[in-house]
């Protein structure tokens, strides 16, 4: 059996605030995914999972709070628990820029791995901390805005009891990721103290990696790396996914191609007696010493093609007509 984790980075948008957005406005647009036909944001996805059996992970940013106060943390927090799925920890260090006082004083930096080690580990237990205020059991998961975390970001974390990173991703290597990884790397493995779970990832051509994510990948691909992922026996698979990608770009109508992925991906896994949707809580650590083949989906023309195709009418339908992304 493989395990699936449904994940969503849950965040506020630093250039809705740049624009001069209320925190209402904010989280309106960016964790409730509002518009004028609905809302499509973590509430819309918790029901779509809710309806298959399967058990979310959000990792939700709290550096926010540190330029709105806590009071929309608390009630992003609360209606996830309440629902039974899995808050972890997230962060985009971009918020200093704005916080009238920083746990680092003037440092700023758009990643946690920009950071000095001690520095991280000070941001690390600062948003830590302000999550579980927020009700939020203890984090044993965690994931970088960006993925830009580091091997220094993995130390500090595992200092901190962390069990699980899953920031590795290796279509961000030289671009803000610097977990000093293969890009290849696909299973499970112990690294500074503690698990590194990468985002899952398909080879789309030769040389290239795509990673698991809605917005990424047609249906087609999923379901061939979700095949993949049993075949091979891989202990877990890790599939992202963020708060407000069920929107068009500028967040003004649901996108109807990353709605139907989302759909039809929960139905695939809450229908799939090989496949388990579960959070960091159900895996089992020791899936790092025996994790299988564990190698990425090899390219496939036909499928690529297909993508391309799809969201080439996806980016004229919902991206590129559209103002810019907030």
């Amino acid at each position: 059996m493989t395990d699936i984790l449904i994940t969503c980075d849950s965040e506020l948008s630093a250039g809705l605030h740049q624009r001069g957005a209320s925190v209402e406005e904010n989280v309106r647009s960016s964790i409730r995914g509002e518009v004028s036909a609905g809302r499509f944001g973590i509430d819309w996805q918790m029901d779509c999972m809710d309806a298959h059996g399967l058990r979310g992970v959000f990792f939700v940013d709290p550096m926010p709070t540190l330029v709105y106060g806590r009071e929309f943390l608390d009630d992003v927090v609360g209606s996830i628990v309440e629902r039974g799925h899995e808050v972890q920890l997230h962060i985009h260090t971009e918020w200093l820029e704005w916080a009238p006082q920083s746990p680092v004083g003037s440092r700023r930096g758009q990643n946690i791995g920009d950071f000095e080690a001690d520095d991280q580990e000070v941001l690390l237990a600062y948003a830590t901390d302000t999550l579980m205020a927020a009700g939020a059991p203890r984090p044993t998961a965690f994931r970088a805005g960006n993925y830009g975390a580091d091997d220094r970001t993995l130390a500090a974390l595992a200092r901190l009891g962390f069990t699980w990173d899953s920031s590795f991703n290796a279509g961000y290597l030289g671009r803000g990721c610097g977990i000093g990884l293969p890009a290849g790397t696909a299973a499970p493995v112990r690294r500074e103290g503690l698990i590194e779970l990468p985002v899952g990832a398909i080879r789309d051509r030769p040389g290239s990696v795509r990673a698991a994510q809605i917005c990424a990948l047609s249906t087609r691909e999923m379901r061939a790396a979700l095949r993949h992922a049993i075949e091979s026996k891989q202990p877990a698979f890790v599939i992202v996914n963020h708060s407000f990608e069920m929107l068009s770009r500028d967040r003004q109508r649901p996108n109807a191609l990353a709605t139907q992925r989302f759909r039809e991906l929960c139905e695939d896994v809450g229908s799939n007696p090989n496949l388990r949707g579960v959070g960091f809580a159900d895996l089992y650590p020791g899936m790092a010493d025996d994790p299988g083949t564990c190698d990425l989906l090899p390219a496939n023309v036909f499928r690529t093609g297909e993508r391309i195709l799809q969201q080439a009418a996806g980016n004229l339908l919902y991206e590129r007509s559209m103002r810019p992304p907030a």
